[in-house]
């Protein structure tokens, strides 16, 4: 009978690991799964006919603006007018001390006086010596003298005059009114006040409201393509040729009253490449006021065949310029640079860079890239209210 085969322990326990690191290496792990294409929503390019307007953002600026500072220096005796009333071009605001310009006055009026009476004097004698000096019964000296007297006394009537026109314009500069007709502001003086002539602080300033300036800064190239547009009649003009334009207040609501386009100015910036253009509104119930922040707008007919993409659709690169992410006909992503115009609601006019027909991603840009495969669904106002909730 042969022996049992015996097994010591280290042996076994050898075996049994050899066995497992065996059956280990013959079982592969599972490969992994590749994620599924990215879902996204797309909107497909077609053209629509809209309404092109270009809103510019504005100052209102006054249309007539007065200093009003005094000519003659003086006390102040006496204020005419009631702060932020209206007043007349011509009206008196200010009286100015005129004591010492009345003396003035007076006295070159007797100046004047004195010299019409030398003046009588002289002439009489000329008149006396030519007779005489025709009969040798004056010297020529005595008649040349005679001449000269009267001729000095004649030039020192003007100088007389002269001075009773400056004493006379100094005396109606203590009445000191107002230059143009508009609203007056604050008095920055009171009565009894010394004022300079010439000082550079002004007494009240008058403003006129009606009609008034609106100033925007319009792109250059904007500025070249409205011409255009108006040139080719596509920008309805005024029986005058001014281009119409409305204006939004800071508030949001409309200006009841439209203007137009009246001025551009003749450089532009080249810090900013834009230009300041003017126009000029109606402003009969005074509601526009200087330096108030506005929107012009200005109507440019309508568009048969523009091409519209959501805001949200729209970003920019580094260097600002606008560019959307596109879906091919392979489905997949490509990244393309636009040129967008104005607004139009929630979307961009896009003036090139688009085609009709194309896809458009505009739910869901953030999880994909140029080249990726995705999945695309039409998209829909809901989805887009509900992705701006997330």
């Amino acid at each position: 009978m042969k022996s049992p085969v015996r097994f010591s322990a280290p042996a076994v326990l050898a075996s049994v690991t050899s066995l497992l690191f065996l059956t280990a290496c013959d079982k592969k792990a599972p490969p992994k799964g590749a994620p599924p294409p990215q879902k996204v929503e797309v909107l497909t390019v077609q053209p629509h006919s809209i309404q092109v307007h270009t809103r510019l953002p504005g100052r209102i600026s006054a249309y007539e603006i007065a200093m009003v500072r005094p000519q003659v220096s003086g006390v102040l005796q006496k204020r005419l007018f009631v702060e932020g009333a209206d007043v007349v071009a011509g009206q008196q605001l200010y009286q100015i001390d005129p004591s010492i310009y009345q003396a003035a006055y007076d006295s070159a009026n007797g100046q004047l006086a004195q010299a019409k009476a030398n003046a009588v004097t002289a002439n009489a004698k000329l008149e006396r010596y030519g007779p005489l000096k025709a009969a040798h019964a004056v010297s020529k000296q005595e008649y040349d003298d005679a001449l000269a007297a009267s001729r000095s006394a004649d030039a020192q009537i003007l100088i007389a005059r002269g001075q009773v026109e400056t004493a006379a314009t100094n005396l109606r500069y203590t009445h000191v009114n107002s230059p143009i007709s508009g609203r007056i502001g604050r008095t920055i003086l009171t009565v009894g006040a010394l004022v300079q002539a010439g000082q550079t602080s002004n007494l009240a300033v008058v403003t006129r409201l009606d009609p008034i300036y609106v100033d925007v800064n319009l792109p250059a190239i904007s500025l070249l393509r409205l011409r255009r547009e108006v040139a080719s009649g596509q920008i309805h003009t005024n029986p005058d040729n001014s281009v119409p334009v409305s204006l939004e207040l800071e508030d949001g609501s409309a200006y009841e009253a439209g203007g137009k386009m009246q001025f551009s100015e003749v450089n532009v910036d080249e810090a900013t490449a834009t230009v300041v253009v003017r126009a000029v509104f109606p402003n009969p119930q005074k509601l526009l006021l200087p330096g108030m922040y506005v929107h012009a707008t200005l109507d440019e007919g309508v568009n048969p065949a523009a091409l519209l993409v959501p805001v949200q659709a729209v970003t920019r690169n580094s260097h600002g310029d606008p560019q959307v992410l596109l879906v091919n006909a392979d489905n997949k992503v490509e990244l393309r640079q636009i040129d967008v115009g104005a607004m139009q609601g929630t979307d961009w006019v896009v003036n090139s860079g688009l085609k009709e027909g194309e896809r458009v991603i505009v739910i869901g840009l953030q999880k994909v890239h140029p080249g990726d495969k995705v999945t695309p669904a039409p998209f829909t106002e809901n989805s887009s209210s509900e992705a701006g909730k997330k």
